[in-house]
C-alpha cells in the first residue's frame, strides 16, 4: 500500500530514496544495464576493501544504510529511507501522536533549521522560532551529522532533558535551551471565537485533520449563530502532511472544480482531485493566513482556496515544497520515502521553490498602543450648539464605537467583541498584528455587505 506524503520537513528520522533510471531507444536500456552493473561492482570493491582493511571493524548495516543515505542525498531533501523503527514512527506520527520535543525541522548548510515548533510542546513552550539553527545538542556539534543522526538525538524517554544550543538571525552570539522531552500529542485542529469570526488553526496534516475541522467549524456555528460574519484559517508555521488531507480540507470549502493536479514522470500517472458539492461554512467570507513556515499540505490548501477566489490570502509569502512523496513499503526493511511527482494549483501554477504570495502582504509586527494628546472637542467649546438628534443632545456620551484617547479598546475593536462578554486572552488577536488585520478585513467585508443589502 502507498500513502502520499507531503510533508515539508520531519520530526522524525526519514532518510534515504531509490531512483530507477530508464535509456529510452532500442539498444539504450541494454547499455545502461551494461554500466549500471560495472558501477555497482566498483561500489561492491570499495565495500570489500573497506570492511577487509579499514583500521577498526565495520558494521555491515550501518555501512550499506550510510551508502544509501549518501545516494539519497543527492535526490532532493526530501527522499528518503526509513529503517523499520524509523518508519514505525512516521507511521505514529500521521497518525498524530509521537514523542520528543514537537519540533519540525530541516537541514541547510549542515545544521539542523526550525521551519516551526509545534503548538503546546516542549519546543514552543522554551520559544523556539523558525528559522533558528541547532548548532549543538548536548554540547555535541551538529555539524557533520545527518539529519536522521541529529533526530534522533533529540529524541529520547519522556521527561528526560537536552540541551539545545540555538543560533538565531539577529542575534551575534549561540544561546542555550534546556528541554524536557515529552510525549507529543498533537490536536491539528483548534479553534475559537473572535467576535463574531471563527478561527481555527490548523497546525499539521494527520489523519484527524478533515474530521478534526468539521467538527470545529461545526461547533463554533453553533456557538456564534447566526451573527457569525466569517472564519479565519490559520495555516501559519503548518509545514504538511498527508495529501489526502490536504484534498479534504480544501473540499471543505469549495462547491466544485479542481483542488490540485499531480504530475509524475509519466503522463498516464497525472491525476486530478476535484472538489464535491458542500460548503462546511456555507460559503461565509475566508481569510487563509500563510507565512514562510506554510509548506506542502498547506500550499495545496492555500493554492486552491486562492485560485478558486474562495479565500483572501494574508501573510507573508509561503516555504515553496511543490513536491509529492510515495510512501512505498519495503518488506522487512522498512520503507522508502520517494518524490514521485509534483502538484499544481488549479490555475495549473507550480509553487516548487517559489512559494505562494499571499493576497495581502502583512509581515509580522508588534502592537503598542501610542497615547495621543488630549484635544478640545467640539463639546468642549463654550457656546456650542446642542446636538438635537436624540441620546447625544447633552454631548456628554461618546458614540458607540469611540474610545477616549488613551482609552483600552477590547480586541478586534467595535461592538462584536462586547458582545462575547470577556476580553480576548494574551494569545489572541491583541497580540498577533497578522490575525488583528484578518479580522479587520472580515469586518470590513461584512459591514459592508450589510450596508449594500439595506
Amino acid at each position: 500500500m502507498r500513502n502520499f506524503f507531503l510533508g515539508a520537513v520531519s520530526a522524525i528520522a526519514l532518510m534515504g530514496t531509490v531512483a530507477v533510471l530508464t535509456v529510452p531507444g532500442a539498444g539504450g536500456l541494454m547499455a545502461a544495464s551494461s554500466e549500471t552493473y560495472r558501477q555497482l561492482n566498483l561500489f561492491g570493491d570499495v565495500f570489500e576493501r573497506i570492511r577487509n582493511d579499514y583500521v577498526e571493524p565495520v558494521n555491515d548495516g550501518e555501512m550499506i544504510e550510510a551508502a544509501i543515505n549518501g545516494m539519497l542525498a543527492s535526490l532532493d531533501p526530501h527522499s528518503s529511507y526509513m529503517n523499520q523503527k524509523a518508519y514505525r514512527e512516521m507511521q505514529v506520527q500521521t497518525r498524530g501522536e509521537f514523542g520528543g520535543l514537537g519540533i519540525e525541522v530541516t537541514m541547510e548548510n549542515g545544521l539542523v533549521k526550525v521551519v516551526s515548533p509545534i503548538d503546546d510542546t516542549p519546543a514552543a513552550k522554551a520559544g523556539l522560532l523558525p528559522g533558528d539553527f541547532i548548532t549543538q545538542l548536548d554540547g555535541q556539534q551538529v555539524m557533520g551529522l545527518t539529519l536522521q543522526e541529529a533526530v534522533e538525538k533529540m529524541r529520547g524517554p519522556t521527561n528526560s532533558k537536552i540541551t539545545l544550543t540555538i543560533q538565531r538571525v539577529g542575534k551575534e552570539k549561540p544561546f542555550d535551551v534546556v528541554l524536557t522531552r515529552a510525549q507529543i500529542k498533537v490536536q491539528s485542529v483548534r479553534g475559537r471565537r473572535e467576535g463574531n469570526v471563527g478561527y481555527v488553526r490548523i497546525t499539521s496534516f494527520n489523519e484527524q485533520t478533515d474530521s478534526g475541522l468539521q467538527k470545529t467549524v461545526a461547533e463554533l456555528k453553533k456557538e456564534i449563530g447566526n451573527d457569525l460574519q466569517g472564519w479565519v484559517i490559520d495555516l501559519r508555521n503548518n509545514p504538511g502532511g498527508l495529501l489526502d488531507q490536504a484534498i479534504g480540507v480544501s473540499d471543505d470549502f469549495l462547491e466544485r472544480g479542481e483542488i490540485v493536479s499531480t504530475r509524475g514522470r509519466r503522463s498516464e500517472d497525472a491525476q486530478r482531485f476535484n472538489a464535491r458539492p458542500g460548503d462546511i461554512t456555507d460559503g461565509k467570507p475566508l481569510v487563509v493566513l500563510i507565512n514562510g513556515g506554510s509548506a506542502s499540505a498547506s500550499e495545496i490548501v492555500a493554492g486552491a482556496l486562492q485560485d478558486h477566489h474562495r479565500a483572501v490570502l494574508l501573510g507573508t509569502r509561503s516555504f515553496g515544497k511543490g513536491s509529492v512523496q510515495t510512501i512505498i513499503p519495503l518488506q522487512g526493511y522498512g520503507a522508502l520515502r520517494l518524490t514521485t511527482a509534483r502538484y499544481y494549483t488549479p490555475s495549473g501554477r507550480s509553487i516548487q521553490a517559489e512559494g505562494i504570495k499571499p493576497d495581502i502582504v502583512v509581515p509580522p509586527a508588534k502592537i503598542e498602543p501610542l497615547e495621543e494628546p488630549q484635544r478640545r472637542s467640539e463639546a468642549d467649546l463654550r457656546g456650542h450648539l446642542q446636538n438635537d438628534g436624540g441620546e447625544n443632545a447633552s454631548g456628554a456620551q461618546k458614540p458607540a464605537d469611540q474610545s477616549a484617547p488613551g482609552e483600552a479598546k477590547p480586541s478586534g475593536a467595535g461592538g462584536d467583541q462586547s458582545k462575547a462578554g470577556a476580553a480576548a486572552p494574551a494569545d489572541t488577536a491583541a497580540n498577533d498584528y497578522q490575525l488583528q488585520r484578518a479580522l479587520d478585513l472580515l469586518r470590513g467585508v461584512s459591514l459592508f455587505s450589510a450596508k449594500a443589502g439595506n
